[in-house]
């Protein structure tokens, strides 16, 4: 599962991993514009996966800027969306082949191509673009 949010406030991680856990998440990643180291390391603490965000010093102040979003240089094929779908909700190259029907080695490929088409090689950042830019859910 991915959960999207726009800042992570102090004190908010607790809350946030309380909640997944009702929830009975346990794959989960984290993308926030803005959130605090302490935060960060309060939600991987928490059991999450990962989290991708804008980190923010004691003061609140962005640490560095964040990067302008790049946008899409292409269309994805259907194929494609569908490998990123489930990459976006955890899910292993192997389990992707096994849920589309292909080896692992082809949803490597399918992942190399919308890299390519994306600007970026790192699996959390396909996933955040592609969210960005509505082209997942």
């Amino acid at each position: 599962m991915c959960v999207v949010v726009t800042q992570i406030a102090e004190g908010e991680g607790e809350t946030l991993v309380r909640a997944l856990r009702r929830r009975g998440a346990h794959r989960v990643v984290v993308l926030a514009r803005r959130a605090g180291r302490t935060e960060l390391r309060t939600l991987l603490a928490g059991g999450l996966r990962g989290g991708v965000a804008s980190t923010t010093d004691a003061t609140g102040a962005p640490a560095r800027p964040a990067p302008a979003p790049p946008a899409p240089t292409a269309e994805l094929s259907a194929r494609e969306l569908g490998v990123l779908s489930r990459v976006a909700e955890g899910r292993t190259n192997r389990l992707v082949g096994e849920e589309l029907g292909l080896s692992a080695l082809t949803v490597k490929s399918h992942l190399a191509r919308i890299s390519r088409k994306l600007g970026t090689g790192d699996r959390a950042e396909l996933v955040a673009i592609a969210i960005r830019n509505r082209l997942i859910d």
